[in-house]
């Protein structure tokens, strides 16, 4: 019969053990990764809805920030708000505004070429916002660019207006006139 030698045995199973606990751990560490894989992408997704839902909070804020802050440097009582606006620009590439107010400079503008071309199809440009007493005041816009022909074009247009007590908003609008072929510069109480 065989004799067992249980130290040879030992010996010899002691690595056939070491294998097995190891492929042991590892089809359960593996399980355990599995579960946890799972349930973390559900938590990262909760947390990236989490994440934007916050997005979406802190830019609704920062815009009642902005309105609030609006409210408070210029209050509709002494509010003066002055918009740009063009119309088809055959006669006119506009180049430069200059808006002074009360024979003081406020706001010089320059255009680039996508600026006009967002003007021409309906863009409307906020110029100026400002505090102002209430009266009476003069306006008056500078209007520099090229005419008909490529010709250098500089025109100014002034408007006396009221303030009262509520917000005051002027619109310069420079229009196509086809019946002189000359663009005309308008002011408009809105």
């Amino acid at each position: 019969m065989f004799k067992i030698n249980v130290s040879r045995v030992k010996t010899l199973c002691w690595p056939l053990v070491l294998v097995t606990v190891m492929l042991l751990s590892t089809v359960t560490l593996a399980q355990q990764n599995n579960a946890d894989v799972a349930q973390p992408a559900a938590n990262e997704q909760t947390l990236a809805e989490q994440l934007q839902q916050l997005k979406k909070e802190v830019i609704a804020l920062n815009r009642d920030l902005f309105v609030l802050e609006e409210d408070l440097l210029f209050p509709s009582s002494t509010q003066l708000v002055v918009y740009l606006s063009m119309d088809v620009g055959h006669y006119f590439n506009l180049d430069s505004v200059e808006l002074k107010l009360d024979d003081v400079s406020v706001t010089h503008y320059l255009y680039t070429e996508k600026q006009q071309a967002a003007l021409v199809k309906g863009g409307v440009q906020k110029l100026h916002l400002a505090n102002l007493a209430q009266g009476e005041h003069v306006l008056t816009a500078f209007f520099l660019g090229k005419g008909p022909h490529d010709r250098e074009y500089k025109r100014a247009n002034s408007f006396t207006f009221t303030k009262s007590a509520d917000a005051k908003m002027l619109e310069l609008r420079i229009v196509d006139s086809t019946a002189s072929q000359q663009p005309e510069f308008k002011v408009i109480e809105l």
